[in-house]
């Protein structure tokens, strides 16, 4: 029970606010520097997630395939389309496509009846017991498999063989409809049908070719060939192709073409520049974070501090609280530095006499006050892309014991930034969390509850002090009036 001031007529509440004001400036201030961690930590992953982004741009430039600079078409689409490789070389090219590469298809040469007159379902009992042998692959038929569980069987059985096989009945047709997954002439099958003795099944031939015949045999199973530049491809297993860097696709057999290719510079060109571009508004983000001005007499507000300002006040005071947040911070500074080497650094895995450093190709870093932005020399870069694609290629995907291309280096040091960056401040993308900072806010929030408790401890104290002094002095009160009642009540 608390007893304010109806003795000593003192107002013990302001009294006892005001002492706990001294006691609680430790605790202001512990929770003080819990919000500008928080802050620093929501920056921290502000930026982790712009350099993550940064690291998807540059995985491109990691891979031979961006930098493809060179362009075909077929003059014969309907006979094969062609696409470019990197190691596509300039030039003209007589292609011709032969055959193309089919795929074995048997299918059952007429519906299928459960009864007569009755068209058969795929949930329909077979009806007959027996084997199916394909290609040496036998297959156990009971009377009481459906259709359906006979394909499936036949699809199983198949499943890790040459050739496997999908199959199924189609309820529409009555029929079984059987395909090979691959195609060339290897995919070849043939089905014939026994019964439990091990003799020719009409019956059960019946129920899947359905033409009077006791063997079926698979239509199709070809392989692709054709002509380039007068050689002879041929037992194509599929209908795809890579020659001399060009990857062609075989339609139908056609007459002969000529394609030609050419470098086109447009696509790795916009590449390059859509990511210098990106990088250099990153750069410029981490080089303010590190240079910004601190504020130290400007301290997160505490609720109380908010009460008595207004919300232009509080808006102007937490922008200069918030100033400087990760100025000087060591991991930003190794993050620019290492981006700085991993752009300008010689490429060491590359052949003497051969593209080895940007600047080779119009790209170059300004002022070391600009944090390493990168400056295009759009001409050189187009001549160098034209001229020597290969050795633009190399410049950026090289990957070497001697030493990284500069888009693998890149991606590699964007990646270690990310990780370190998370390390320190965690990742919003992330829901497991054992950052630098993320401890140590727990560690704040553990020592502010134990601080709450103790100053819960001294308020309790403090009141109970004035409440016994509050009571003793009531209690002297009452003697003093018992005392003069007493001496002067019979006067």
């Amino acid at each position: 029970m608390r007893v304010g001031g109806l003795a000593s007529g003192m107002d013990t509440e302001s009294i006892v606010k005001d002492m706990m004001k001294v006691q609680k400036l430790p605790l202001d201030k512990l929770m003080q520097q819990k919000v500008f961690t928080e802050w620093q930590q929501e920056a921290f992953r502000e930026t982790n997630l712009s350099m993550s982004n940064l690291r998807t741009s540059a995985s491109n430039m990691r891979l031979q395939s961006s930098f493809n600079s060179y362009s075909a078409a077929s003059p014969n689409p309907t006979s094969f389309t062609v696409a470019t490789t990197p190691t596509a070389m300039s030039g003209s090219y007589k292609v011709q496509v032969t055959s193309v590469a089919s795929a074995a298809k048997f299918n059952s040469a007429n519906g299928i009846e459960k009864s007569a007159g009755v068209a058969a379902k795929s949930t329909d009992p077979i009806g007959v017991a027996g084997k199916i042998d394909i290609n040496g692959q036998s297959i156990d038929v009971a009377s009481t498999d459906t259709f359906a569980d006979v394909a499936k069987k036949m699809q199983d059985a198949t499943a890790t063989s040459v050739p496997s096989l999908k199959a199924s009945f189609d309820n529409t047709t009555s029929r079984f409809f059987i395909a090979t997954k691959g195609m060339g002439s290897e995919q070849a099958f043939t089905m014939t049908f026994t019964d439990a003795n091990g003799s020719t099944s009409q019956e059960l031939a019946d129920k899947i070719v359905n033409n009077g015949a006791t063997t079926a045999v698979a239509s199709g199973a070809t392989d692709g060939s054709m002509l380039f530049d007068g050689i002879e491809i041929n037992d194509l297993k599929s209908n795809q192709a890579t020659v001399n860097g060009l990857t062609i696709n075989l339609l139908q057999a056609g007459t002969e073409s000529i394609i030609t290719v050419q470098s086109n510079p447009e696509k790795p060109l916009a590449m390059i520049k859509d990511f210098v571009d990106k990088y250099n508004a990153s750069i410029e983000t981490l080089q303010k974070q590190i240079i910004e001005k601190r504020y130290p007499d400007f301290q997160p507000l505490s609720d109380e501090q908010k009460k008595d300002l207004t919300e232009k006040e509080i808006e102007l005071w937490e922008e200069k609280a918030r100033s400087g947040l990760l100025r000087n911070d060591p991991v930003l500074k190794s993050a620019m530095q290492d981006l700085r080497r991993a752009f300008m650094d010689k490429v060491s895995g590359i052949a003497d006499g051969n593209i080895n450093h940007l600047s080779q190709i119009g790209i170059n870093t300004g002022s070391y006050t600009e944090g390493g932005k990168l400056f295009i020399d759009e001409k050189k870069l187009s001549e160098a892309l034209a001229n020597k694609p290969d050795e633009v290629m190399a410049l950026f995907t090289t990957r070497d014991a001697a030493g990284n291309g500069v888009g693998v280096r890149v991606y590699d040091t964007l990646n270690a930034v990310v990780k370190n960056l998370s390390e320190k401040a965690g990742s919003s993308s992330s829901s497991i969390d054992n950052s630098t900072l993320s401890k140590k806010i727990k560690q704040m929030d553990e020592e502010i509850s134990r601080w709450q408790d103790r100053l819960t401890r001294v308020e309790d104290r403090y009141w109970k002090q004035f409440t016994a002094m509050e009571k003793a002095l009531s209690q002297m009160n009452s003697q003093s009036t018992w005392m003069q009642q007493s001496l002067f009540g019979g006067a």
